[in-house]
């Protein structure tokens, strides 16, 4: 399994990094990452802020094939915070050294799953205390899993991401529903339209947020509108 720096392809998009780094300095996080698995290859890919002797060290020991914050992070549906981590296998082996590249093994790993059955995860690290640390993730997990989404989007979108993955199954009433949604019109509006109830509106919305893997409607448009399937509004 590789370990592909997307940020050192020819002709990569720089607005991943730099989006990486406002966020440290949004949030006061210390570095970030972003990494996703290819399905086709294998490999994983991605970007960081670390410290280009801390990226040469993991990437020379290879040990993007031990991390936990990869592994656990990847099985997840929820933020993974580090301090869980800590005794699990391998932990040590990948975190002992990072101090000494200026990386606190103190950190977080937010989750994203997309519509493709591709996923990505976000980390990030402070070096700070554990009271500082809990104040810090309570007032910043919700800006933090949306940024997550929207870093897995753009990255998916782009010409790195994966192409052969195939475009989520919309029916045309999904479609139809989600075009209203772009247009501003509320769900009894989108019923009275169809001249259906607003449940069964509820029911094909629901379907559509799974299918283009979306937690909420407004992401679900968003997603259908960059996949081309709904126009903007």
């Amino acid at each position: 399994m590789d370990l592909i720096d997307l940020s050192k392809i020819p002709d990569a998009d720089d607005r991943f990094l730099r989006f990486l780094d406002d966020l440290c300095q949004t949030l006061e996080f210390d570095h970030a990452s972003y990494a996703t698995l290819n399905p086709v290859s294998g490999t994983v890919q991605g970007f960081a802020n670390y410290r280009p002797d801390w990226i040469e060290h993991y990437t020379r020991k290879g040990l993007h094939r031990i991390d936990p914050t990869l592994h656990y992070g990847r099985k997840s549906i929820a933020p993974v915070d580090w301090d869980r981590l800590e005794r699990t296998p391998h932990f040590r082996t990948v975190f002992d050294d990072a101090p000494q590249f200026g990386v606190s093994p103190r950190g977080l790993t937010v989750p994203v799953r997309g519509p493709y059955g591709d996923f990505g995860l976000l980390s990030v690290t402070r070096g700070c205390s554990e009271r500082e640390w809990h104040s810090l993730k309570k007032n910043v997990m919700g800006n933090l899993q949306v940024a997550a989404v929207h870093m897995h989007d753009n990255v998916m979108q782009s010409e790195l991401a994966m192409a052969t993955l195939h475009r989520p199954a919309l029916s045309s009433r999904e479609c139809e529903i989600l075009q209203w949604v772009a247009e501003g019109k509320s769900q009894q509006d989108i019923g009275d339209i169809l001249s259906i109830s607003h449940r069964t509106v509820e029911v094909h919305l629901r379907s559509g947020r799974s299918k283009l893997g979306a937690l909420t409607t407004a992401q679900a448009v968003g997603r259908a509108i960059s996949l081309g399937l709904v126009k903007p509004g």
